[in-house]
C-alpha cells in the first residue's frame, strides 16, 4: 500500500464537503401547468440524482429534498464541473443490442448466441405461452388489446409452427422488402444497420475475446475495444453516464452481469406516456404496459417490425437510464399501436421497479438552476483538527492502559495499533484518490470509534494467554491454544460490527452512511492487523526469555498471574 501510495503521489486525503467546502446547486421543478409537482416524482427525482452524484456513498455528496426544489452539495468541486454532472436530468432511452457479453469472460456463454443469462432467447412464436412466465428475464409482446390496427389481421413476426421452409422464406423476403422500402422513404432512424447482412468477427479465441463470432456489422470500430475491456463487476458500471442519442454506446447492465454494445437511441424516454405494473388475468404473471405518445409509438412500431426476424442478441431492445441497461427484452413481433407489455419472471416488486423507471426514466419534470454557489467548509481547519486530537487523545489513553496493565506484553497492543493507525490512513488515502473517498467528520468519527474495537480484538487474546499459563502450561503452548480460542471470539466480535455497519450504509444516506463506511473499513483492517501481525508478533516474543521466563516487567510474571503452582514454570530447555 505504501508503494502503490507512492507511485501516485497522494499522501493526503481529499476531504469532504464539512471540512473542505464545495458547491451547491438548487434545482426548482417546472411543470406545464404550473402545479406543485407530485412527491412520488420529486423523490424519484432525488433517488436519480443521488445515484449520479454520490452513487458509492462514500464521497460525501447530498442530495436533499428542500420543500419541492432539490438541493445538490457536491464538495471539493467548481460551479461548472457540478452543473455539469447535475445540470442535466438522466433519460430513459430504447436502443438496439448489437453485442452483448458477458460482464467477466470467465462466464463462457456460446460464442454464436452471445446472449447472457440475464436475456431470453427468442420464442418461436408470439402468442402467450408458458415461456413468458419462465424466463429469467423479462420479454416484450404487444398488450392483447391493442396488437393490431383496426381491420387489419394481427402482426405476426415468426412464421406458424406448421409453416412450410418455403413459406418461412418468402415471409422473411416479405419483411425485408418493407424494411427497406421504410429506408427508401426516409423513415429509418437505424441507417439500414439492423437489416444489414451479417459479418462475423475475424477468427478469434473466444475464451478472451467476448466478440468471437459476433455480427460486427453495422458497429463503430472505436467501441470494439471499449467493449473488450469494459468491467461490468466494477461497482460504479458507468452509472451517470450522459449518453448521446445520436451516438452508438457500450453499456453495462444494472445488475452487473452483462455488458452491451448498443445502436443509436430510436426513442427517448420523453415519448413514454405511461408504465403500469400489474397482473395479467390470463397467466396470473406480474407485468408491466408501456404506452407510447403519438411520436413514440411511430418509431416504436417502426423499431419493433425492423429488428423482430433478426438473429440475436439484434433483436433485442434495450432501455437505458442514466448510461445503464435496466431491461433488455427481445422483440417477438413488431408493435403497433404504441401499446407494448412486457412479461416475464416479474414479482411485485421487479414490477413495480421497473415500471418506475420507465415512467420517470425521463424526469417527467424539468428543473431550473434556481442558485448555484459555492460554499465554504461549514466546520472548517478548527473542527478537524479537534476530531483529529480527540483521536490522538484516545490512542494516547489506550497506549497508556496497555503498558501499565500488561507492561511488556503491551508492546504487542502498541505496536498493532501502530500497524492499524498506518494502514487505515493509507487505505483512506488510497481511496480518495482511486473511488472518490471525501474524508468528512462522521468518517473521522467512525475511525475514532474502531479504535475501541482494535483494542478490544487484542486484550480478548492477552486474557486467554494469562488463562492458559494460570492453568499450569507453557508461555509457548498457551500462545497457541489461548489463540484457537480468542480468534473465534475475535471473528465473531468483528462479523457482529461489521454486519451492522453494512446494514447501516445501504439504509442510511449522507453522514451516517459514511460513518458506517468508516466503521466497516477499519473492522476489517482489525481482523487484518490481528491475524497478520499480532498473532506471529506474540509468537515470537513467547521464544525469548524475557517473557517465557516470566520477567515481572513482562507482565507474564507467575506472581501477577497468581499461578499456584510454580512447577509450571517453563524449563530451560523450553525458554
Amino acid at each position: 500500500m505504501t508503494g502503490v501510495t507512492a507511485l501516485q503521489q497522494a499522501f493526503i486525503p481529499q476531504y469532504g464537503l464539512d471540512l473542505a467546502g464545495g458547491t451547491t446547486v438548487t434545482l426548482s421543478p417546472i411543470t406545464p401547468n404550473g402545479t406543485s409537482p407530485s412527491q412520488e416524482s420529486l423523490d424519484l427525482a432525488v433517488n436519480i440524482i443521488r445515484d449520479r452524484v454520490n452513487g458509492t456513498g462514500i464521497s460525501d455528496a447530498e442530495t436533499v429534498r428542500a420543500g419541492d426544489n432539490i438541493v445538490v452539495s457536491v464538495p471539493g468541486k467548481g460551479q461548472e464541473e457540478v452543473i455539469q454532472l447535475v445540470g442535466t436530468t438522466a433519460e430513459l432511452r430504447f436502443r438496439q443490442v448489437l453485442a452483448v457479453a458477458p460482464a467477466k469472460m470467465d462466464a463462457a456463454v456460446p460464442t454464436d448466441a452471445p446472449t447472457p443469462s440475464s436475456t431470453p432467447a427468442a420464442s418461436s412464436s408470439p402468442s402467450p405461452e408458458p415461456r413468458a412466465s419462465t424466463s429469467a428475464n423479462p420479454t416484450v409482446s404487444p398488450a392483447s388489446h391493442s396488437l393490431s390496427r383496426k381491420g387489419d389481421p394481427e402482426p405476426s413476426a415468426t412464421p406458424s409452427p406448421g409453416a412450410t421452409d418455403r413459406d418461412k422464406r418468402e415471409d422473411g423476403r416479405k419483411q425485408k422488402s418493407q424494411r427497406q422500402d421504410t429506408d427508401d422513404d426516409g423513415e429509418g432512424e437505424n441507417d439500414g444497420k439492423a437489416t444489414a447482412s451479417p459479418t462475423p468477427t475475424p477468427s478469434s479465441d473466444p475464451a478472451t475475446d467476448p466478440l468471437a463470432g459476433a455480427d460486427l456489422t453495422g458497429i463503430e470500430p472505436s467501441l470494439l475495444d471499449e467493449f473488450r475491456e469494459l468491467d461490468c463487476t466494477k461497482s460504479d458500471r458507468g452509472q451517470g453516464v450522459q449518453d448521446d442519442p445520436d451516438k452508438q454506446l457500450v453499456a453495462c447492465s444494472q445488475d452487473g452481469t452483462a455488458r452491451y454494445i448498443l445502436d443509436k437511441a430510436v426513442v427517448k424516454g420523453t415519448e413514454v406516456a405511461g408504465a403500469t405494473a400489474g397482473v395479467d388475468q390470463t397467466t396470473g404473471e406480474w407485468v408491466v404496459s408501456v404506452d407510447f405518445k403519438s411520436e413514440g409509438a411511430t418509431q416504436f412500431s417502426r423499431i419493433t417490425g425492423q429488428i423482430t426476424s433478426l438473429p440475436a442478441p439484434r433483436n433485442q431492445l434495450a432501455m437505458v437510464l442514466d448510461g445503464v441497461v435496466i431491461s433488455a427484452p427481445t422483440i417477438q413481433e413488431a408493435i403497433p399501436g404504441g401499446k407494448a407489455r412486457i412479461s416475464g419472471s416479474f414479482t411485485q416488486e421487479s414490477a413495480t421497479r421497473l415500471a418506475d423507471q420507465l415512467k420517470y426514466g425521463a424526469l417527467p419534470l424539468k428543473f431550473e438552476r434556481s442558485s448555484v454557489e459555492e460554499v465554504s467548509s461549514t466546520l472548517g481547519a478548527d473542527q478537524l483538527r479537534g476530531g483529529l486530537l480527540a483521536g490522538g487523545l484516545g490512542l494516547i489513553v489506550v497506549v497508556i492502559y496497555s503498558m501499565l496493565y500488561y507492561r511488556g506484553l503491551g508492546v504487542v497492543s502498541v505496536s498493532s495499533l501502530a500497524v492499524a493507525t498506518i494502514v487505515t490512513y493509507l487505505s483512506v488515502v488510497l481511496l480518495s484518490e482511486n473511488a472518490g473517498f471525501r474524508l468528512s467528520l462522521p468518517h473521522i468519527v467512525g475511525l475514532i470509534v474502531s479504535i475501541g474495537i482494535t483494542a478490544d480484538s487484542f486484550i480478548v487474546y492477552f486474557e486467554r494467554i494469562r488463562d492458559e499459563l494460570r492453568a499450569g502450561r507453557t508461555l509457548r503452548l498457551a500462545v497457541e491454544l489461548a489463540w484457537r480460542r480468542a480468534k473465534r471470539t475475535i471473528l465473531v466480535a468483528d462479523a457482529v460490527t461489521f454486519i451492522a455497519a453494512v446494514v447501516l450504509y445501504f439504509l442510511a444516506v449522507g453522514g451516517v452512511a459514511g460513518f458506517a463506511f468508516a466503521m466497516g473499513l477499519t473492522t476489517l483492517i482489525d481482523i487484518a492487523v490481528v491475524f497478520l501481525f499480532t498473532k506471529p508478533m506474540v509468537t515470537l516474543l513467547a521464544r525469548l526469555r524475557f517473557f517465557a521466563k516470566g520477567h515481572p516487567l513482562s507482565g507474564l510474571d507467575a506472581g501477577r498471574l497468581r499461578r499456584t503452582d510454580p512447577a509450571v514454570r517453563p524449563t530451560p530447555q523450553e525458554a
